[in-house]
């Protein structure tokens, strides 16, 4: 009998426009929010510009998120809210901005400090009460961090990333506007791309996959297939980006509630020992795992329904009735390298570290999603291939 659970945002707004209609969306939540951007001030300016035609809302509390967040970003990021008596945190921008965004609301309502609750390197604590209200505004279609449950946080003292998790910090309000994504470069467009991509196989062949999120998944998967390619080479074709937006969302949805696999897993420990964007690491890691996941399958677990998943995936992303999932491969392999993302070895990783990473990655959350269990051989081989 299948048994499974859904969470998500609270509410989730979907379409071309929705920015537009921030103010009203978040009225409710909070009167003076800390508005939560990235390097850029483009967003900054809109998000504050929308904000003060709202009455009752003081939008003059910002904070910049310069890039991927420390547990001495989030720190600061909450002190600036206290300081100014800050009762909710709406942030727009990528996956770090947004993973940001949902640490600061944690920690505004919990006492303690960061490293009391965060993974790895911290005590591991649960949060123990609601995180203020918080608003997720994704400007680019990848990560799908507006639905959740998590904050990605670097540690570079220690060279790894960790994780702040609770059920509690899935946001109040996500708005996923595809205007947002129209002047995304296209390097950036291919990395979220690829990792919204990666974000939809790994948990349709997830060892946790459940029907609900099947449906998601392959939807994602066929939008991804016919759109990303267009919106990486027209940035304003509006159907191809509101299918990548779509796709990303649906990524979200469904590594929050069906797990990942080694693509991640192996993701996590390069983010934090190199310079390495997490979308672009995840799409150079993705062919050479779905190639060792499906060798692995045939020869230890033939009758596994990840087998069968994965010709699945290679008829849909290739659209041929005939095709099967070394096609799907194929597919995804020519299209990284013609998206031109780079081999591992451009963030500096060489087969010396190979080992130790191999090693981190079989100790990863992520990991345990993976449809079959791969030797420390075949997780080499992995990295070889994608260094």
């Amino acid at each position: 009998m299948v048994r499974f659970e859904f969470a998500t945002a609270t509410r989730i707004v979907f379409g071309a426009g929705t920015l537009k209609e921030i103010g009203s969306l978040a009225r409710g939540f909070g009167q003076h929010p800390l508005v939560v951007t990235g390097r850029a001030p483009r967003w900054r300016e809109i998000l504050s510009g929308l904000l003060k035609r709202e009455p009752g809302i003081f939008s003059g509390t910002t904070f910049s998120v310069p890039g991927e967040p420390t547990l001495t970003t989030v720190g600061q990021g909450v002190n600036v809210a206290k300081l100014a008596g800050c009762d909710s945190v709406i942030a727009i921008g990528g996956g770090s901005t947004i993973d940001a965004g949902k640490a600061i609301a944690a920690m505004l309502t919990n006492a303690g400090e960061l490293l009391d609750y965060v993974e790895v390197v911290g005590r591991g604590r649960t949060l123990t009460h609601p995180p203020a209200p918080f608003v997720a505004i994704s400007t680019t279609a990848g990560t799908g961090a507006e639905v959740t449950r998590n904050a990605v946080l670097s540690v570079p003292e220690q060279r790894v990333k960790v994780s702040l998790r609770s059920p509690l910090m899935l946001p109040r309000l996500a708005v996923v506007d595809p205007e947002l994504t129209y002047d995304l470069p296209t390097a950036l467009t291919a990395s979220t791309g690829l990792d919204a991509l990666t974000q939809l196989i790994e948990p349709y062949v997830s060892c946790r996959a459940n029907p609900m999120m099947d449906a998601i998944c392959l939807e994602g998967i066929q939008r991804v297939a016919r759109s990303l390619r267009r919106a990486w080479l027209a940035g304003h074709d509006k159907a191809a980006r509101e299918d990548m937006a779509l796709a990303s969302l649906f990524g979200g949805l469904a590594l929050a509630n069906a797990g990942l696999g080694a693509v991640h897993g192996f993701a996590a420990p390069i983010g934090g020992m190199f310079p390495a964007a997490h979308g672009a690491v995840c799409a150079a890691l993705l062919p050479h795992v779905m190639a060792a996941n499906i060798r692995a399958l045939r020869d230890r677990a033939l009758d596994d329904t990840a087998v069968r998943r994965y010709g699945e995936m290679g008829r849909l992303l290739t659209g041929r009735p005939a095709a099967g999932a070394d096609d799907g491969v194929q597919w995804v392999g020519e299209l990284v390298a013609e998206l031109g993302i780079p081999r591992l070895a451009a963030y500096g990783i060489a087969t010396r570290h190979i080992n130790e990473l191999v090693a981190m990655a079989s100790n990863a959350s992520s990991m345990k999603g993976n449809p079959i269990v791969l030797t420390t051989e075949e997780l080499i081989e992995v990295l070889h291939a994608a260094i």
